[in-house]
């Protein structure tokens, strides 16, 4: 088929080069991510010679429906096949392929649905698949820097650093997080984006949903988004969800695997140490996409004053989303967790790094303080000898020590896409 055209100058992203390494060793390469993050654009750039195939076409979808193992066999040496998760039926058919002739880099397979969570699934090609998650632009994309904050913060190599004075300027983060990071929302402005918002959630709902699980009413699970753009950052209960939408706690649970499977929202898990029995145990579920949140909550960037504690919510998720969106280009990804103990002392986001834990604390306002490190001291107290060290990212200027003895820092948010 032909390949789709590309209308907008294409901005690099960091997951290329992990990208190129995989197929130059790997049979099997699966980029996954939500629709329209820029899955496809990433693959036509990485290598502009393979060919195409997207199941978004019913003539293909049909014959991969039908005759799975013939639609592989009959495929070009190195191939494109996109929205794969539309006939989750191919990856039986390719592993016999792969097994038959193994050459790194033969399937290229792009995916809007965790593919490695369908049910319907009939294989992992474990051993001959490398997966890779392709998130929404983060601003360091988007301003095309590097994107290093991650590395720098787990190397220790963020410093202090007294910025210049200068005339107070209204914060960017309102306008940052009512966008978000999805390529066609981050182009547009104004209205023109909130309305292909408006219209992706209801394209998402109404078709993908019914390629991965039978849903009855597609319109209950753009209700529990609306209800959970409003939870964001928050450990959610979900007895509270069944009763406001006249459902089973199974069935909301069932909704939110759903929704995770479509990279919409993520829960994060706490981090627990078995020298306390103190720590909460409960997720907190984030949105991926603060733009999304944002339109479901009706926010707008007016609003940042006077609705500041959802933005503050907003704002916990739209960092967790820098972060992850970062670790996903490094050689060895950290894992993420949240803190809260029985106290409801919190900590916004813990790493894990082979052994090692560092803390991030996240505020809206344009100034921190040693009180802001109150639940990094208690991590830092629960982890012991694996505590590296914490950050308190807020909306100034300055890079300046808060605890030196446990390495704590307050950083500008800015930080996240300067370095």
């Amino acid at each position: 088929m032909d390949k789709p055209a590309l209308h907008r100058p294409y901005l690099p992203r960091h997951l290329n080069a992990a990208l190129v390494t995989a197929l130059s060793d790997t049979p099997v390469v699966c980029l996954l991510g939500p629709r329209q993050c820029g899955k496809s654009t990433l693959a036509l750039h990485c290598e502009p010679e393979r060919h195409f195939i997207s199941l978004d076409e019913q003539v293909y979808l049909d014959l991969a429906l039908r005759d799975p193992q013939g639609f592989v066999n009959d495929l070009p040496k190195r191939v494109v096949i996109d929205e794969v998760q539309r006939a989750p039926e191919l990856v039986l058919a390719i592993k016999r392929s792969v097994d038959a002739k193994r050459e790194p880099g033969r399937f290229l397979l792009t995916g809007s649905a965790n593919l490695l969570q369908l049910p319907r699934l009939a294989d992992s090609l474990a051993g001959r698949m490398e997966c890779l998650y392709l998130h929404p632009f983060t601003v360091a994309e988007v301003r095309q820097k590097p994107g290093n904050f991650l590395g720098d913060f787990l190397g220790d190599k963020l410093s202090p650093h007294i910025a210049p004075s200068r005339q107070p300027q209204r914060s960017e983060l309102p306008n940052l997080l009512v966008a978000g990071g999805y390529p066609e929302a981050v182009f547009r402005t104004g209205d023109r984006a909130e309305r292909w918002k408006i219209n992706y959630l209801q394209s998402l709902i109404e078709r993908d949903v019914q390629d991965i699980a039978q849903v009855k009413d597609a319109d209950d699970l753009l209700r529990l988004l609306e209800l959970l753009a409003d939870r964001t950052a928050q450990m959610v209960n979900q007895s509270a969800l069944a009763n406001a939408l006249g459902h089973s706690r199974a069935t909301i649970e069932r909704y939110l695997t759903l929704l995770e499977r479509l990279f919409l929202i993520r829960r994060l898990p706490a981090w627990h140490s078995n020298r306390s029995k103190r720590l909460v145990k409960t997720p907190k579920l984030h949105f991926v996409d603060s733009g999304l949140a944002a339109t479901l909550g009706r926010l707008d960037g007016e609003q940042w004053n006077e609705q500041r504690t959802r933005f503050g919510h907003l704002l916990e998720s739209f960092v967790l989303q820098q972060l992850v969106a970062m670790a996903t280009s490094m050689q060895r990804p950290p894992r993420f967790y949240h803190y809260r103990d029985k106290d409801k002392t919190e900590v916004d986001i813990v790493i894990e790094q082979r052994g090692k834990i560092w803390g991030v604390e996240i505020k809206a306002a344009s100034s921190a303080n040693p009180a802001d490190a109150k639940g990094l001291h208690k991590l830092a107290a629960t982890a012991v000898d694996a505590f590296q060290g914490g950050i308190v990212l807020y909306d100034g200027d300055a890079t300046f020590f808060l605890d030196k003895k446990n390495n704590i820092l307050a950083v500008p948010m800015a930080k996240l896409w300067e370095l």
